[in-house]
C-alpha cells in the first residue's frame, strides 16, 4: 500500500543522470555507416541525445520501410556489440551503452534527496531493457526507488507516456497528495512532463542547445549538480 502524500522527483537518464554522448554518437555512426546513408554532421549527431532513437532517424530522412532495421542496427551496437573504448577502463571494449560517465555531483545529489524523503524514478525515453543494466553497471540502482524506460516494441516511446506508466506502477495519486517534478535537459523532458500536468527543473549540464529549454517553458535551470537537491526543496517548498 503506497504512503500519500509522497513526492516524486522524474529523473531523466542521459544528459542529466550520465554523460551519454560517446556511446549513442558512436551507435549512431555505425547504423548510418551499416544502411549505407551519409551519417549527420556533428550538430545533427547531438540531437539524437534525448529523444526516442526512432524519432531522430525520421528527423534524418531514414524511410519509412529502413526504420525497423536502422532500430536494430542502433540497439544491437548500444546494447550488445562491444566495439567501443570503454571510458572508464582503458583498453576495455564495450557497447555503446557503457561509453558512458556519472555526471559528477550526481551520487550525492540522489543520497541526499532520498535521505530528504523523496521517492526518485528514473524516467528515460530509453527502452527500459536499456536502462536497468546502465543504471546497475555505474550503481546508480541502489540510489533510485524506480527504473521506468520505454518499451521495446514502442508502444510505449515518449516521455508523456513513460511518466504515465511510472505514475501508474506506483500508485501516484494527485487527490491524495502526491506531487511530482521532472529533472531534465532537453525539450522532450519538458514536453512530456507538461503533458502529464507537471513542470521540468532544467540541467543546463545537459544536452540542449542555447535556448531550447527556455523556448519550451522550462520551470527553472540550474546550472551545475550540486544545486539540484536545493531546486526540488525549492519547488516543493512552493507547491
Amino acid at each position: 500500500m503506497a504512503q500519500h502524500p509522497r513526492k516524486v522527483v522524474l529523473l531523466d537518464l542521459d544528459g542529466t543522470l550520465t554523460k551519454s554522448d560517446g556511446g549513442i554518437i558512436a551507435s549512431v555512426v555505425k547504423t548510418f555507416e551499416a544502411l549505407g546513408r551519409p551519417v549527420p554532421d556533428d550538430v545533427e549527431l547531438h540531437r539524437f541525445i534525448g529523444p526516442a532513437i526512432i524519432e531522430s532517424l525520421q528527423r534524418n530522412h531514414v524511410p519509412e520501410d529502413e526504420l525497423d532495421r536502422a532500430v536494430d542496427i542502433y540497439r544491437s551496437y548500444y546494447a550488445d556489440k562491444a566495439v567501443f573504448d570503454d571510458p572508464n577502463e582503458p583498453g576495455n571494449k564495450v557497447p555503446g551503452r557503457l561509453v558512458n560517465v556519472v555526471f559528477p555531483g550526481i551520487r550525492e545529489q540522489l543520497t541526499k534527496l532520498r535521505e530528504d524523503g523523496y521517492y526518485l524514478a528514473l524516467a528515460s525515453c530509453k527502452p527500459e531493457y536499456q536502462c536497468v543494466p546502465i543504471c546497475e553497471h555505474f550503481h546508480l540502482t541502489e540510489l533510485l526507488d524506480g527504473i521506468y524506460g520505454a518499451s521495446k516494441d514502442n508502444t510505449r516511446l515518449d516521455k508523456d507516456q513513460v511518466i504515465r506508466y511510472c505514475f501508474d506502477k506506483i500508485g501516484f495519486d494527485t487527490e491524495a497528495g502526491d506531487k511530482a517534478v521532472m529533472i531534465g535537459d532537453r525539450y522532450t523532458d519538458i514536453d512530456g512532463a507538461r503533458a502529464c500536468g507537471l513542470d521540468t527543473i532544467g540541467c543546463r549540464w545537459g544536452y540542449a542547445p542555447a535556448g531550447e529549454m527556455e523556448e519550451h517553458g522550462v520551470y527553472e535551470i540550474i546550472e551545475t549538480t550540486d544545486q539540484l537537491e536545493d531546486a526540488v526543496n525549492r519547488y516543493f517548498a512552493s507547491h
